[in-house]
């Protein structure tokens, strides 16, 4: 909901006046907007047979004023009042759109007793997506969950692992075995649980943590290690095998599962904009670090005060200024090339966070450098 409750014109609608993180379920405005929300994504998704309602961790539910208030009233709990808020946003779905499964993230609801669950009527109208995206989940507790939830009344559950995200809030390569591994644990899990109640699995691929953290991963960063994710749900593990064949779909000469990948990666549809961001993941700050704090001639002879006061020694110029020109020349091209394969994907103002984040800051130091030395040469003239 921090997309929308970020809007003044929302703001009125938070649960908590100062956070954008949940709604105000007393709210009857509350609901409308939620189903606007739903109507405007039903209208451009024909044919839905699921839709997936959110509600994963709603710290701040029963924070605000008016839940104060109602938690006061006998028997009233945060917990009744989550699943009465699931339970009208369910039942807006199914009013709408009946032929349609609503779907919520289960981590409100796994503390809940079984009985508050089960009186709730929340598991006739929706079904639970357990989500966990470690590389070594607990299989054993996530099939007692899933036996639990059963006993209250769900009759289908979902598991939710991650392709990319969930390693890192300002992650820019994906490390693929975290990933795998993930993917293997589930399959774990679904072997443990009877077929007729795991209705799927969703890969989720994080662009961000939340609404207001940066960018991890690009989704043509991530292409591989979804492929891998992929091929081994569909062969029920990972084998030499799948490993083959993935990196024939990918054209890939040799696939990197346990490190990060190499620069000579593949030919897939945005396989560039990977070999790039994997360049200057890389390479571009150890780069500009090894000139600017590591080089003697820089840290000796052309240092902040040398450069403030455009003092440079002429001997020492023609030590690291050539170096300096052409590690700048380098880089200017490398982002060049990946700002027109960025062109191709992406809207350009997720190029330009992209670029603020994890080239500007090296890149602009080189840049003044070079500035710098050509404003102290032009001083000794």
């Amino acid at each position: 909901m921090e997309f929308v409750l970020k809007h003044r014109e929302f703001a009125h609608l938070r649960e908590v006046p100062a956070l954008p993180n949940a709604l105000n379920p007393h709210k009857e405005e509350s609901l409308a907007l939620v189903k606007a929300m739903i109507d405007q994504v039903m209208a451009l998704h024909e044919g839905l047979e699921w839709f997936h309602i959110g509600c994963d961790e709603v710290y701040y539910l029963g924070e605000g004023e008016e839940s104060k208030q109602w938690l006061q009233q006998p028997d009233n709990t945060p917990e009744k009042l989550c699943l009465a808020h699931i339970k009208a946003v369910a039942s807006c779905v199914a009013s709408s759109y009946p032929r349609v499964t609503p779907i919520v993230w289960d981590d409100m609801l796994r503390g809940m007793s079984e009985e508050t669950l089960a009186d709730s009527g929340v598991p006739q109208l929706v079904q639970p997506m357990i989500w966990d995206y470690a590389a070594d989940l607990d299989v054993e507790g996530k099939v007692q969950l899933i036996e639990k939830y059963r006993r209250c009344g769900f009759s289908k559950v979902w598991f939710a692992s991650a392709f990319k995200g969930a390693t890192g809030v300002n992650q820019s390569l994906t490390l693929i075995g975290h990933h795998l591994k993930n993917h293997l644990e589930w399959l774990e899990v679904a072997s443990r649980t009877p077929p007729d109640v795991l209705e799927g699995i969703a890969l989720t691929g994080w662009q961000r943590y939340d609404h207001f953290s940066v960018l991890c991963e690009l989704l043509p960063v991530a292409i591989p290690s979804l492929a891998v994710c992929l091929q081994a749900l569909k062969n029920g593990g990972y084998s030499e095998k799948v490993k083959e064949n993935v990196e024939k779909l990918l054209g890939m000469s040799n696939l990197e599962i346990d490190t990060y990948m190499s620069t000579s990666l593949g030919t897939f549809p945005g396989s560039n904009i990977l070999t790039l961001v994997t360049q200057v993941s890389f390479y571009l700050k150890s780069s500009v670090d090894e000139l600017l704090k590591r080089n003697r001639y820089v840290t000796g002879w052309f240092s902040p005060y040398h450069r403030k006061r455009k003092i440079i020694h002429p001997i020492i110029m023609h030590l690291f200024q050539p170096d300096a020109v052409s590690l700048l020349s380098k880089w200017n091209a490398v982002v060049q090339d990946l700002q027109a394969a960025m062109e191709q994907v992406f809207h350009q103002c997720a190029i330009e966070e992209w670029m603020e984040e994890n080239v500007h800051p090296s890149l602009q130091k080189l840049q003044q450098v070079v500035d710098d030395l050509d404003e102290a040469i032009k001083a000794q003239n």
